[in-house]
């Protein structure tokens, strides 16, 4: 059975009960509200508000980090949390998306085309995503597409695949943006692998309901050389717990998080914390960076926070710390194809169409190499991250395969994102057309670790 083939029915998501054996009827249900609503029309009317935030990242701020919600201690301390099935492997190197996957992918396209694709420009000039929009990512069913269906998400299977062909699609629309409403799923993705069954069930449940946490995977660091596996972060064991003590740079939407997956030494081993916001000694400056803008990126600092010793998502050998390491970047290359996707899309119209000399200058043999190898190029990323997500999928060592992938992805997108800007001459400089944003978040692929992950 395939990883989203049986969605969860009706309820406080809303969807009708006739919907219940429909595979995709949680989420075109969701996308229907969408198409009545008036949120595109909103989506465009908040220049005002988000000029005033703009202002505030743009010259920096620095504050306590959101109060967060009385997150319910429930389940049984130190019992392994469920786990996802692994995928059924066939065998046969077939990457096509099931049927259900396509299904899927094409109710988030729409949703992406119509919703976040009008709103980018904004978002990225005011360096957050408008309210409006995330409300409507929770309806489709984002925050809860990595788990399973008894935790109370609406996979049987690991959804690394589904999670893939998601940040692609989204991607497709404004990469930005897709971080935006990536990132809280995320942490509860990160949860339903390696949590422990008391993890579990204090904090899932609120990403399951009508109010849906803002939440951040925090491993990035400010630093020059930064290795992901080797953090600066400190955790210190204590009688009653942990201390942390550190900087977290590039943490999506981090002043509204009320939950942070944070990285840390310990023991010289890294090891992944579970923050809560209200913690004591938390605070957040605006980190604004060249692209990737409408995910509102902040700095996490630690200040001698203590954590119980029931903080710690998985294990402390260092093992759980590199398989979100890699499952982050196999996000990322995702992000890359689906952005990639979208300058391959603008360009090709554009050439055909921009005449020069009495001609459209894809006639010329250096445009129309270009563009030949810009999708050559993506179709390699596309195979290469498919490739890496059907293995993380089954359960298998992945290791290898995402290494090539984001080698890929990040010398090949940057490259796709400046030859996108070349094929538009003048126009690729200016912000009237979206190539400029698109090369700019595509510059963050090989420098961006964690944030968010499938």
């Amino acid at each position: 059975m395939s990883l989203i083939s049986n969605l969860k029915p009706g309820g406080k998501h809303g969807v009708p009960s006739n919907e219940s054996r429909d595979p995709i009827g949680y989420l075109v249900a969701g996308l229907s509200r969408l198409a009545q609503s008036d949120l595109i029309d909103k989506v465009g009317l908040r220049k005002q508000t988000e000029q005033t935030v703009f202002t505030v990242t743009r010259t920096g701020f620095k504050t306590i980090t959101n109060a967060s919600r009385t997150f319910a201690r429930a389940g049984k301390k130190g019992q392994p949390g469920s786990r996802p099935a692994t995928a059924p492997s066939t065998g046969v190197f077939d990457l096509t998306p099931t049927e259900d996957e396509q299904m899927l992918v094409d109710v988030v396209s729409e949703f992406a085309e119509e919703v976040l694709r009008p709103a980018a420009t904004e978002a990225d000039h005011a360096c957050v995503a408008p309210d409006e929009l995330l409300k409507s990512s929770l309806e489709i069913g984002l925050p809860i597409l990595g788990l399973p269906e008894e935790l109370g998400g609406i996979s049987e299977e690991r959804s690394a695949m589904a999670g893939t062909l998601v940040a692609e699609a989204l991607a497709k629309g404004d990469m930005g943006l897709a971080v935006a409403t990536l990132a809280p799923g995320s942490v509860a993705t990160a949860i339903g692998l390696w949590g422990t069954d008391a993890q579990q069930q204090t904090y899932l449940p609120a990403f399951t309901g009508e109010e849906v946490p803002a939440a951040a995977l925090a491993l990035n660091e400010p630093a020059v050389l930064f290795d992901v596996l080797d953090p600066t972060t400190t955790a210190t064991k204590t009688a009653e717990g942990y201390v942390l003590n550190g900087t977290k740079s590039l943490v999506a939407r981090g002043a509204d998080a009320e939950l942070f997956v944070v990285g840390a030494k310990l023991d010289g081993k890294p090891v992944l914390f579970l923050v809560e916001s209200s913690t004591e000694g938390l605070t957040v400056e605006g980190d604004p960076a060249m692209g990737v803008r409408a995910a509102s990126m902040t700095q996490l600092n630690l200040d001698d926070v203590k954590v119980g010793s029931d903080a710690v998502l998985g294990e402390t050998d260092g093992s759980t710390y590199a398989e979100c390491v890699r499952l982050s970047r196999l996000a990322w290359c995702a992000l890359a194809v689906g952005t990639a996707q979208a300058v391959l899309d603008y360009v090709t119209p554009y050439v055909k169409e921009r005449e020069a000399f009495g001609e459209p200058i894809a006639h010329r043999q250096s445009v129309a190499f270009m563009v030949a190898n810009i999708a050559i190029e993506l179709q390699g990323m596309r195979l290469l991250t498919y490739r890496a997500a059907a293995r993380a999928a089954a359960g298998k060592d992945f290791s290898k395969e995402v290494a090539l992938a984001r080698k890929a992805c990040a010398d090949h997108g940057m490259r796709i994102g400046l030859d996108g800007v070349q094929l538009l001459g003048g126009h690729g400089y200016v912000k009237e057309h979206p190539v400029e944003r698109w090369y700019r978040d595509l510059r963050a692929i090989g420098i961006m670790e964690g944030t968010v992950l499938v």
